[in-house]
């Protein structure tokens, strides 16, 4: 039996793999809601493929802008899952709140008027504020975010499990095409002109490969129930081997001797970006969820020492010379 599968943010550093693993499912019609609809793309065309070798379908796309409720209208019409992906992490209150609060609840509103049967949203860890968070499980750590997009995004996980929705939160996501993680660790070293000696914050991470599989899954799988997983490895990285990645195979730091802690806090004084990275590796941000992967039909994937090589050339070349 086909399911039709409506992805947001479906370009987007996290969105785009989503897609991808989603296309790879058999009997899964895929399509995107998008606000640049090619001409005569207005609804996805019937599948091509011969159904019963469970070949992918190729992907549709429907019209369609979270700052626009209106345009929202008829989105879902003949959709069995919504997969939502699309946020808006940078701008002003407002436009971050058109898109993640009110733009999600017109969508969400849009699902149930349609008759979706599942909705599941991809939100971030950074609902529950700055930590520390140690070992902490779902329904353990108060939502508390301490900025205008988190809390918008606070507000767009509240639309969804209101509807009866699944939320994803993933904490770290690295690999190809992450413009945060990697990069502004990269920003503190040249900061620094050099490296941070002391840094014991352990972090859950997930490369967003894995991550796009692990949603698609989650949102086809009728074992994981309403409400809110974590989505990370299960291994929690230390911030330590995650700075020493970032110095041996992206970033090689200054000829400076490493710093402690307060010293790096003094040379980062004028830079909050660095600051708040520096913050990262000394507040533990761990996050439990111990049976989201046993029941779900895909794996944790490879551990960060191991996954994050993979990317390394990709961030080597996205932030060239200092």
């Amino acid at each position: 039996m086909t399911v039709n599968l409506l992805i947001t943010g479906g370009t987007g550093f996290i969105g785009s793999r989503v897609t991808a693993a989603a296309r790879q499912r058999p009997y899964t019609r895929v399509r995107l809601l998008s606000r640049r609809t090619p001409a005569g793309n207005t609804r996805p065309e019937a599948p091509q493929a011969n159904a019963s070798l469970g070949a992918p379908p190729s992907a549709g796309t429907v019209p369609g802008d979270l700052a626009d409720p209106a345009s929202l209208r008829g989105s879902c019409a003949g959709v069995d899952v919504l997969v939502h992906c699309a946020s808006r992490i940078t701008g002003d209150p407002e436009s971050v709140a058109a898109v993640n609060d009110r733009g999600t609840k017109a969508l969400v509103e849009e699902a149930v008027r349609s008759g979706v049967r599942r909705i599941l949203y991809v939100s971030t860890a950074a609902v529950h504020g700055r930590g520390p968070f140690h070992g902490v499980r779902p329904g353990e750590a108060p939502v508390a975010p301490s900025s205008a997009t988190s809390r918008t995004r606070a507000a767009a996980e509240r639309h969804v499990l209101d509807a009866g929705g699944l939320v994803l939160r993933p904490h770290l996501v690295y690999g190809a095409g992450d413009r945060w993680v990697v990069p502004g660790l990269v920003g503190l070293l040249r900061e620094l002109s050099a490296t941070v000696a002391g840094c014991g914050a352990l972090h859950s991470m997930i490369d967003v490969d894995t991550l796009g599989r692990a949603a698609v899954a989650a949102a086809l799988s009728p074992a994981h129930r309403p409400g809110v997983r974590y989505v990370n490895h299960p291994d929690p990285v230390p911030a330590s081997e995650l700075l020493a990645a970032v110095c041996t195979q992206v970033e090689q730091p200054g000829e400076g001797t490493p710093v402690d802690i307060a010293t790096a806090c003094a040379r980062a004084a004028g830079s909050p970006r660095a600051l708040h990275h520096l913050g990262m590796l000394t507040v533990d941000h761990w996050f439990r969820d111990d049976t989201f992967w046993s029941t779900l039909d895909c794996s944790p994937g490879a551990p960060f020492a191991h996954a994050f090589p993979h990317a390394a050339s990709w961030y080597r070349s996205f932030v060239g010379a200092p």
